[in-house]
């Protein structure tokens, strides 16, 4: 083994004792007879300390070598309350595993800022950032609570295609692609599968879904390529049991994040769990409070990019920051959402701070009505025939949502843009790394 120890795992038990670490070299200052070079690892840094006239090979190897060269060192652990962590590695024997080339594309600890699109270009390299590493260490802790809530409500984790034969959920906004002698499309969600589960007996489900829309979008808060947490659930009355498990959901992984010091600390943010229930609050009266403050929304209309900002600046006033938006118009949400009376729908979405990281509904259960919805929405019934034939032999009532991951991380953390969000982010321009 190149590595027997981690940099956070070595404890006074191991002072006056060999240890083997390994890493990539941060930082080398070499003082002419001692030198001291700092070792990054996946849990943090070591000092190793050089002693030109005890191990002059080794010192001679180790200065020499660029920052980001990787090694495995063995060495004598001594304590030193003047270092971080409280102790010194002395090395006896080291191992070069790579070299890493200069000039460096992308600092790792320098104090200059790189421009985004620079980070982005040299990822792998940005990645090696403790801040950049947290925030993908925060979004592990969050999914793992997601998986623990909705396991104990006894949802089942599924998995579905994402080539399909039609749209998800009707519109234009696809990737098409060759599917042998046939045209396909990337899927916009697993929506329809997850409904049509809800006719199996496998009722409560949930995925870790990609989501691939062809939007010319090119704004901090749009992804070409995103994830999400995916929920269907059957036997409902109606949606408000859907948000019961949202909030439920949102409030695990909210608690999770705040339980992670380390990395909070490291981004030197400070998190606050929110208080259940979320606020409701129904669109028609969204639209008279959007206008009271001039907006130029009418009723019917969804809510823009600046009417959502204006909606979370006017919830900030009363403390909120999470609040459902309820009872949407029927013409502006999806074919499969349910109507509640002739001109609103059981359809809601869930913002926080003035943007939108989910949005879900009851759904239509009743084939007829499902048919007729799709015909006022202008898509035909007959491209949508495998989906419809999943109602046709018994679909009880259900609803379900989809929750973006990148735009809760976003709002979690406060960050300026959503790419910080995702390992290798797609968008309107970007196909690389």
């Amino acid at each position: 083994m190149y590595r027997s120890h981690y940099s956070k795992e070595i404890s006074p038990q191991d002072y006056n004792s060999s240890v083997t670490v390994a890493g990539w070299v941060e930082d080398v200052r070499n003082l002419g007879s001692i030198a001291f070079l700092i070792l990054r690892d996946a849990q943090g840094t070591l000092q190793l300390t050089l002693l030109k006239k005890k191990t002059p090979e080794v010192f001679e190897q180790l200065v020499s070598l660029p920052r980001e060269s990787v090694l495995s060192v063995k060495g004598l652990c001594k304590e030193n309350e003047k270092v971080r962590n409280g102790y010194e590695v002395l090395p006896e024997t080291v191992t070069v595993l790579s070299t890493a080339e200069t000039p460096l594309p992308l600092g790792v600890v320098d104090r200059v800022e790189s421009d985004f699109d620079t980070r982005l270009d040299n990822r792998v390299l940005d990645l090696r950032k403790p801040e950049v590493q947290a925030i993908f260490r925060i979004r592990d802790a969050v999914l793992a609570a997601a998986d623990e809530y909705l396991r104990s409500q006894h949802f089942l984790e599924v998995h579905t295609p994402k080539i399909i034969a039609s749209s998800s959920e009707g519109g234009t906004d696809m990737f098409k692609l060759q599917y042998f002698e046939k045209q396909a499309f990337l899927a916009q969600s697993p929506q329809l599968y997850k409904q049509s589960l809800m006719a199996t007996g496998l009722d409560r489900v949930y995925e870790i879904a990609w989501y691939f829309r062809a939007e010319e979008h090119n704004t901090r808060r749009h992804l070409n390529e995103s994830t999400a947490i995916d929920v269907e659930m059957a036997f409902i009355k109606d949606e408000e049991e859907v948000m019961a498990i949202l909030e439920q959901l949102v409030h695990a992984m909210w608690t999770r994040a705040s339980e992670c010091s380390a990395e909070l600390a490291v981004l030197q943010k400070t998190i606050t769990v929110p208080h259940l229930p979320f606020t409701r609050i129904a669109y028609d009266n969204v639209v008279e409070k959007l206008q009271q403050q001039n907006s130029p929304i009418q009723w019917g209309v969804d809510l823009s990019t600046e009417d959502e900002r204006l909606l979370g600046d006017i919830m900030k006033e009363d403390g909120i920051d999470f609040y459902f938006i309820t009872k949407y118009p029927l013409a502006s949400k999806p074919f499969y959402t349910m109507p509640a009376g002739q001109k609103h729908s059981r359809g809601f979405d869930l913002e926080c701070k003035g943007v939108e990281i989910s949005s879900g509904s009851q759904r239509i259960h009743d084939v007829g009505l499902l048919t007729e919805r799709l015909k006022a929405c202008g898509l035909h019934p007959k491209d949508f025939e495998a989906y419809l034939k999943a109602f046709r032999y018994g679909m009880p009532p259900h609803g379900g949502f989809g929750f973006g991951i990148e735009r809760f991380l976003m709002e979690l953390l406060d960050l300026s843009n959503i790419r910080e969000c995702i390992l290798f982010p797609r968008d309107r321009t970007r196909l690389t790394p």
